[in-house]
């Protein structure tokens, strides 16, 4: 499970630099390939490829006429490339989801157990500040068991 902030630098030529924590266990347990894509444009999902390929068959049960399968796979191909991590860890954000997000520089690389989300760190920063946890969040996470 990937989980906690482990901030990174994204270079000039769009490289992710996949923080140490995460890379053992992308070592232990996946392979080279990962899926990068977005729903919103703003935040790079990096799913390991086995990961992704979980959520496609999933999806390949649905009927090709469901209209959130059908929004659903619209943004993640839009933003959506296959890439491989290299020799020293790194791997290519698509440059129109970089571009869109503005992932570059400083970044924010959050564990979200299955996958890895990154984006700029001063968006990440206020965008927790500015969405606090709330007693209705507490509620939610009480009637789902946790």
């Amino acid at each position: 499970m990937f989980r906690g902030n482990h901030p990174t630098r994204v270079d000039e030529k769009g490289r992710l630099k996949v923080p140490a924590e995460f890379k053992r266990l992308i070592d232990e347990k996946y392979g080279t390939q990962f899926y990068i894509t977005s729903l919103d444009g703003k935040v790079a999902q990096v799913y390991p490829f086995e990961e992704w390929q979980r959520i496609e068959e999933k999806l390949a049960k649905l009927s090709n006429f469901n209209p959130t399968k059908k929004k659903f796979l619209n943004r993640t191909n839009y933003y959506g490339q296959l890439v491989e991590i290299d020799g020293q860890g790194r791997v290519l954000i698509p440059a129109l989801l970089r571009d869109s997000a503005e992932i570059k520089g400083e970044v924010a690389v959050v564990g979200n157990l299955t996958y890895l989300e990154v984006q700029s760190i001063e968006v990440y920063k206020k965008d927790i500040e500015e969405n606090p946890f709330t007693q209705d969040d507490e509620k939610t996470l009480d009637e789902l068991g946790i």
